[in-house]
Formats: structure tokens, C-alpha cells, sequence
């Protein structure tokens, strides 16, 4: 029977998959916002920056509501980012020394909680097409590095003599915590020939390195470069809940019992989710589980792994017996955080190139990537048990065909 048709009409599946998006969206409501200001001239690309930069063309999409007469708060649902964004920022006007005073009584009274909410990061960006400073934008940006880490972007970062500009900035703006020169999107030149965009990954690594603590969580879900931040992320969560199916592994109950195991598994695919911030919906979800034969398939591995275990390991009583479960638990767990990662990133990579996996693809892959990680993972077995996974994984998964 078809893994599909068979998992995606079952009720156990289907509302384990809504609560884990259910989960998943509780999650990222709980994250506190990254909020960046984005300053600039007009002209100067913001708003191609930060549409590459994250998720959702924020710049595009997101709701903008008036903080002040200069500057625009947007934000969307489901996206734990705040952009202060400073529309008409001009500083030729007769009235440059009031927009610069404006700007910095925002700053000022966002770090003092009082009027809006702190501000974590500033972006100035400069159109680098321009090759230039000018004396009142080198007043601005000190300013405004005296309160917050401020990186500047020179924008449309094309022709040969950018690393030349990029220094002439950091001589004039050394209280920057960075110069990064940036292409946001590709560049076609006469002829048909592209300039590929750059600059974006160096961009959010550097970003992060200066996000606090409490909003890191938010950074990596709304940034969309950076894959690897968010799958060491996912990994780094998936070893916390690896530990907690450990200690229920040691309770003198069924290794796989789904009744305690599932509903922490589903917590953290929902956390998982959460970091990589897909929007993902249920169908994908039930082809994932569909992989890894629903709840099913993960308890019967959890029990074969154990009950192998138990041939080989003299005496098992309640002590070794728990240890072997504990372990057994909580490496059917990390397999199967591990291969949802994976099947995250293979969609997460598909959407970046305008394709959608569908629904058996995802099965197919998720079926395959969970044996090769609880293969890989359950190394720390004596080499009788892991070497007979493959047959046994093998066998086992033709039931559900």
C-alpha cells in the first residue's frame, strides 16, 4: 500500500502533525523580536538588503506603522523581526542637524525602554556605486555607534576598487563593529553576463556575533542566508531533548512507549520548526512521519535495538537494562531530529531555487535519511547490533509498503 495514502487519511497522524505546527507557531510567538534600525540615505538600497537579507520580503510585505515623523516600524506576522526603518533620511536639507537629533532621540529612548522597544543592531547603508561619505553621515553613524552596534553596508558593491572604499570607511567610522560590502542580488551586465550577488553570508555571520543573547533564536529564524546557522541551531536543541528520552529511556517502563516518547518527540520537530521558520504545511508534516512509518516505525525500531541489546549484554536487570534503554531512547530520537533537519534543509534549499518537494519525494528521502542517521548515530552500539540495522531497517520498511 502506498506510504502516502496510508498515513496521510490516519487521525493519529494528522493531529500529531497540527500540533506540532500548532507548537511550532507557539514557539516563535514566545521569541522576542530582533529589532533593527536601518539607516540611510534615499537611494541607498535598504530595502533590496533586507528583502535578501530575511524572510517574507519584509520590505515589501511587512505592515509599516509610523513610530515618528522620520522613521517606520515594520514587522509581520509570524516573523520575529522589527525593522525602524528611516524613511526620507536627508542630510543635505537645511534640517540635517534635526533629522540626525531626531534619529538619536529614538535610539536614545529605545535603549531606555521609554518611548519603543530596545533596538538591537543598526545597518547604515551606503550605496557604494557613489564611492563616498559624506562629513554629515560620518556625524550620524558615530553617533549612533556610541549606542549600538552599527555595521555598514555598502550596497551595489561593484567595480574594482571596493576594498579601497571599504577601507576609506573604516579610517572615517573606526567605532563601527564592521564594513561589509554587499550585492544583494545578481547583476546583469551588457551582454548577458552576471555579477553573482555576495556578501549577504558574511553579512549574518557578522550580524550575529552582536545580537544578544535573548533575541539569537529570533536572528536565525528570520535571516534566510545562512543554512548552516540554523541546522547547528536545530542540532544543538535536538542533543537537549536527546538527554531528556535518555532519563525516560531509564524508568522501568517499554523503551519505546509512545505515550511518554511522542509527545517530547513532537515538541522538539516543533522547536526544530521554529528555528528554521519554513512555512511548512500539514501535508509535508504527515509525508515526514509517512518516512519514518508514523510514530509506529520509530517505537518498533526503539524496541528491536533493545531487545538486540539485551542478548549481548550479560545479565540485564533493572539497572542495565534501563542504561540500554535510556541509550536506545534517546538514539531513536537524535536519528529521527537529525533526518527531519535534513528533510528541512532539502526544502528549504528546493524553495530558494522556486521548486516545492512533493509529498513522496519527501517521504522517499525522510525514509531513507532516518535509517542512514540511526545507522550512523547507533555506532556507539557493540557492532553486532549496528551491523545488523541495514536488513533489519530494510525489512522492516517493506511492511509499510
Amino acid at each position: 500500500m502506498d506510504l502516502w495514502k496510508k498515513f496521510k487519511t490516519s487521525p493519529l497522524n494528522l493531529n500529531l502533525a497540527l500540533d506540532l505546527l500548532r507548537q511550532a507557531d507557539q514557539e516563535v510567538e514566545k521569541m522576542e523580536p530582533i529589532r533593527i534600525l536601518l539607516a540611510g540615505k534615499t537611494g541607498s538600497g535598504k530595502s533590496t538588503l533586507v528583502n535578501a537579507l530575511f524572510r517574507e520580503n519584509i520590505a515589501s510585505t511587512g505592515v509599516g506603522l509610523p513610530v515618528t515623523q522620520k522613521v517606520q516600524k515594520i514587522t509581520k506576522k509570524g516573523l520575529p523581526l522589527v525593522i525602524y526603518d528611516t524613511k526620507g533620511l536627508e542630510l543635505h536639507s537645511k534640517s540635517q542637524d534635526e533629522s540626525i537629533q531626531h534619529l538619536l532621540h529614538l535610539v536614545k529612548d529605545a535603549k531606555k525602554g521609554d518611548a519603543v522597544e530596545p533596538i538591537h543592531l543598526v545597518y547604515y547603508c551606503i550605496n557604494a556605486t557613489m564611492a563616498r561619505i559624506e562629513p554629515q553621515e560620518i556625524t550620524l553613524i558615530a553617533m549612533l555607534a556610541q549606542e549600538l552596534p552599527v555595521i555598514v553596508v555598502l550596497t551595489q558593491a561593484i567595480g574594482e576598487d571596493i576594498k579601497g572604499f571599504k577601507d576609506s570607511v573604516k579610517k572615517a567610522v573606526p567605532q563601527v563593529q564592521g564594513v561589509i560590502p554587499v550585492l544583494a542580488k545578481d547583476f546583469e551586465l551588457a551582454g548577458g553576463q552576471k555579477i553573482k550577488a555576495y556578501g549577504l553570508e558574511e553579512l549574518t555571520k557578522h550580524s550575529y556575533e552582536f545580537v544578544p543573547e535573548e533575541v539569537e533564536k529570533a536572528f536565525i529564524n528570520a535571516q534566510r542566508v545562512d543554512l548552516a546557522l540554523k541546522i547547528a541551531q536545530s542540532r544543538s536543541w535536538a542533543n537537549k531533548y536527546m538527554k531528556t528520552t535518555f532519563g525516560i529511556g531509564l524508568t522501568p517502563l517499554p523503551i519505546a512507549d509512545s505515550a511518554l516518547l511522542v509527545p517530547i518527540q513532537i515538541t522538539m520537530l516543533a522547536h526544530i520548526t521554529s528555528i528554521f521558520g519554513l512555512s511548512i504545511d500539514k501535508k509535508q508534516i504527515v509525508s515526514m512521519m509517512a518516512g519514518v512509518g508514523g510514530t509506529g516505525l520509530a517505537s518498533m525500531v526503539g524496541k528491536y535495538l533493545a531487545s538486540s541489546a539485551a542478548k549481548w549484554v550479560p545479565g540485564v536487570g533493572s539497572v542495565t537494562g534501563g542504561m540500554v534503554n535510556g541509550f536506545t531512547a534517546s538514539t531513536v530520537t537524535l536519528a529521527l531530529a537529525y533526518s527531519y533537519i535534513e528533510i528541512l534543509k532539502q526544502i528549504t534549499l528546493a524553495e530558494n531555487q522556486g521548486k516545492k518537494l512533493l509529498p513522496k519525494e519527501i517521504t522517499a528521502l525522510m525514509r531513507k535519511t532516518f535509517g542512514q542517521e540511526l545507522e550512523t548515530i547507533s555506532h556507539r552500539f557493540p557492532d553486532k547490533v549496528k551491523d545488523s540495522l541495514p536488513e533489519w531497517m530494510t525489512n522492516s520498511l517493506d511492511q509499510y509498503e
